[in-house]
């Protein structure tokens, strides 16, 4: 299947983002939202990042209002008729979604691919709101769309593979990195980084370090910024939303740090609140306040900061991963590169575990489960491979091989 002509719903900064990138490649575009004054916000969002091509020289002023050209402004899913695409870009609300693409089944041509932008809702559950199952994937983004490269392609239960196989051709069409991912909460590169940030949260709260610390080692580590310093880019709101998604999926270990359900409580959200880990405007910094309570709350203080006790986690839920079927490793290092910007010179998340030692990696994670409790419990495939000697370079397999 070739696709002509694409829609996105939603022209927030995520949706305006994925129809720059449309219309980058060259394919026209409806971009479309509940009202105009929403549309026209995205239009200007688009805008924007096309001048700042033409400011550094990479396209030309006419090139410009060519692009533009390409895209269609609408309040109307009815706008959508002729497109062969449509990605849904709107709040991650699972009534909300399944509405929408109930709407969207109705008014799209019957051959068209419904694609959602979901960063952790099931692909399958919005796809029951249709009747082409078959024709619904997940198709998610990375925030910036336009600068970061890896989007992650997931089937639902009833995805065909002619489905999939569009969308991934679509994907590299539009000069991104797809890859597949089998459907679970929070897909792959979630999945893996709620560990991270919540374990760095854990190390806040808990007074083993100050954000500003933690972040400093992460980003000395070779990490591009640090988690708390992510988070409130990201939006705490959106990180506790993605959190209790995963808690729910898998259980106490994926269980939010105790700090994050307080910011989010006080509406402290990140840079667009004006404050969340850090404080952006002239209030009082309530984060010294908020983890004198939290360790009242808790009794747990004092306990020790590496940047392996956040990292060492990646490792674990990554292997995880690699029992269930989620990725293969090749692709597990590849997404945590382009999607979180894992150093490349590490050569991806597996590769640097295999460099470091599963051995020392599962020691650490017991002496961790007994000191800090039980969402360090080691994954029973890292268990495996420890055991049969499989503990990286050094044993000359790991989770890759290696010829010496």
């Amino acid at each position: 299947m070739y696709i002509y002509k694409a829609g996105v719903l939603g022209a927030g900064l995520m949706g305006s983002g994925i129809a720059q990138v449309i219309t980058f490649s060259g394919l026209p575009v409806v971009l479309r939202d509940m009202n105009d004054a929403l549309v026209q916000k995205g239009l200007g969002t688009i805008r924007r990042i096309y001048e700042g091509r033409v400011k550094k020289g990479k396209m030309s002023a006419e090139e410009l209002e060519q692009k533009m050209a390409l895209v269609t402004p609408s309040t109307s899913d009815a706008d959508f008729a002729d497109c062969d695409i449509v990605i849904e870009a709107i709040p991650e609300e699972m009534e909300i979604k399944r509405k929408a693409f109930a709407a969207l089944d109705a008014a799209c041509p019957e051959h068209a691919i419904l694609a959602t932008n979901t960063s952790s809702l099931s692909i399958s559950a919005i796809a029951a709101a249709t009747k082409r199952p078959e024709k619904v994937v997940g198709m998610h983004f990375f925030y910036p769309a336009p600068v970061m490269k890896l989007v992650e392609v997931i089937p639902g239960l009833q995805t065909s593979q002619e489905t999939v196989d569009a969308t991934v051709s679509f994907t590299e069409s539009l000069r991104k990195l797809p890859v597949r991912v089998k459907e679970c909460p929070g897909f792959l590169v979630n999945r893996l980084l709620m560990p991270y940030l919540n374990e760095a949260a854990f190390c806040l709260q808990e007074g083993a370090a100050t954000a500003r610390a933690i972040d400093d080692a992460v980003v000395a580590w070779g990490m591009p910024m640090g988690p708390f310093t992510l988070a409130d880019e990201l939006g705490v709101d959106i990180c506790a939303h993605a959190g209790r998604v995963m808690h729910e999926g898998y259980g106490p270990r994926m269980a939010a740090a105790r700090v994050i359900e307080k910011l989010f409580a006080a509406r402290l959200f990140g840079k667009k609140s004006g404050a969340g880990f850090y404080v952006y405007d002239d209030r009082p910094d309530p984060m010294p306040a908020t983890i004198a309570e939290v360790q009242k709350e808790t009794g747990m203080k004092g306990t020790g900061f590496s940047v392996e006790r956040l990292l060492y986690p990646m490792v674990n839920e990554a292997a995880l991963c690699l029992e269930e079927g989620i990725a293969a490793p090749s692709d597990i290092d590849l997404a945590m590169m382009a999607g979180t910007g894992f150093p490349m010179a590490k050569e991806g998340l597996l590769r640097w575990a295999d460099e470091v030692g599963l051995d020392r990696i599962f020691g650490a994670l017991e002496k961790w489960t007994k000191e800090l409790g039980p969402r360090f419990w080691p994954a029973p495939l890292l268990r495996r491979m420890v055991g049969a000697g499989m503990v990286g370079k050094t044993g000359r397999k790991g989770f890759f091989e290696y010829v010496q």
